[in-house]
């Protein structure tokens, strides 16, 4: 029997959240009518989908409207997309190519510029045209090695101040700084209310997931400005000597300056007790490694792609990021399978772009994942043409789309969805 992608009903809502634990190897405890009730409050139900087999949900896909900062610090509308799962019994059997084909019609219909996601597995979205737009990384810092001066460490330079506060401050403060962060940084994408609920335990939250009360701090500037925050939790680890051997976890940090940057690490690399700090996961070029004397004290222990994503309209998010220098470019792009194929002619400048269909002789080829790797500028076109993924028919077509496409610092998306 043909098993048909559709969308879900407010009735059925319960099920597809067993669905999607299902899919991720979560507890498959019945969803209580608390978190079930929160949860549909930031879930369009017209854009869920599921598959039912005798009634029972044995594949999910949901998707929302979000911001996406690009280059320059423009946004652009894209087709989040999450809770993506098919039951171990039900796989092969074509449903994610259903409910995926699904979404990306309709979020073209609906006028979206490009569709995200964070893929939990690297080989699955490729083939639906989607690539990885930023990476991110994260550090493990042995805090004794570091060779902080322990006089001089958590004191914030030109002025500023850390404060202590609590979860509803980070309430309070948190989506100004966050907005203020998404003006600037590429890759950031948007967040909703509930995200800073469930950052501070006041959401509901299944059983299963356990709340610890983190600690919350921010760097206040010279002028009293909040301009940084930082969420963590630490263990309670003693070592047989009776030494404290505690770990640090962040488990969210946003800085607007470098000031706020490195005044939020070293307060954290001089907590008392603190011996180790785990970074969470941020941008592969960010400043801590090199904020400590010795930098090898961070030792990585994560890099990874992060954001991946899908054009669905080529020009608008051509036009919708600044470039480095100007020059024109004809990209022919393939999408065997979606919206966004097509040759396109792009004439950028650092004060804008147009880019418009054309006839004219392509520079450059390369599929639509592969334009969306280098859409935030965190990819190099040559690399692209020496994997074989990309070609070049002109003569130095590759060193001007380097030079047009890529960036000084490296995009990062604070965020899992």
């Amino acid at each position: 029997m043909s098993l048909a992608a559709r969308t879900v009903a407010p009735s059925e809502f319960p099920d597809w959240l067993r669905a999607v634990r299902t899919g991720f190897l979560t507890p498959l405890e019945r969803p209580g009518e608390e978190l079930v009730a929160d949860r549909l409050t930031d879930v369009d139900l017209s854009r869920t989908q599921g598959v039912f087999d005798a009634g029972r949900c044995v594949a999910t896909f949901r998707s929302f409207a979000q911001r996406l900062t690009v280059v320059g610090g423009a946004t652009v509308a894209a087709d989040g997309i999450t809770g993506v799962t098919v039951s171990p019994t039900h796989r092969r059997r074509g449903l994610l190519n259903r409910m995926m084909a699904a979404d990306l019609a309709a979020a073209k219909e609906r006028g979206e510029v490009v569709a995200s996601l964070i893929a939990a597995e690297y080989p699955i979205y490729g083939r639906y045209g989607f690539g990885p737009a930023s990476w991110t990384a994260e550090w493990e810092v042995s805090v004794h090695r570091a060779g902080l001066d322990p006089r001089r460490s958590g004191q914030p330079a030109d002025g500023g101040r850390i404060e202590m506060v609590d979860g509803a401050d980070i309430r309070t403060y948190g989506p100004g700084v966050h907005a203020a962060l998404a003006a600037r940084q590429p890759g950031v994408v948007t967040r909703g209310e509930r995200w800073w609920r469930q950052c501070t335990g006041v959401a509901p939250r299944a059983p299963h997931e356990k709340w610890e009360e983190p600690f919350y701090v921010v760097h206040r500037s010279a002028d009293g400005e909040v301009d940084g925050l930082m969420v963590y939790g630490v263990d309670a680890e003693w070592g047989d000597a009776k030494q404290p051997l505690n770990t640090a976890s962040v488990r969210d940090m946003i800085a607007l300056n470098p000031a706020a940057e490195r005044a939020l690490w070293l307060y954290l690399c001089s907590v008392d007790w603190v011996s180790t700090v785990r970074s969470g996961y941020r941008a592969p070029d960010d400043l801590l490694p090199q904020l400590l004397p010795d930098p090898r004290a961070a030792r990585p222990v994560t890099h990874a792609d992060w954001l991946w994503l899908r054009m669905l309209d080529v020009p608008r998010a051509l036009e919708a990021r600044t470039y480095a220098v100007e020059a024109s470019l004809v990209l022919d792009v393939r999408d065997e399978s979606g919206p966004a194929g097509g040759r396109f002619l792009l004439d950028a400048s650092d004060g804008g772009a147009r880019c418009v269909p054309t006839t004219r002789s392509a520079d450059l080829t390369l599929g639509v994942a592969e334009l969306a790797t280098l859409y935030l500028g965190d990819e190099s076109v040559r690399r692209l043409v020496d994997l074989g993924r990309a070609e070049e028919l002109r003569a130095g077509a590759a060193t001007t789309a380097d030079a047009v496409f890529r960036t000084g610092r490296r995009p990062w998306c604070p965020d899992v969805f």
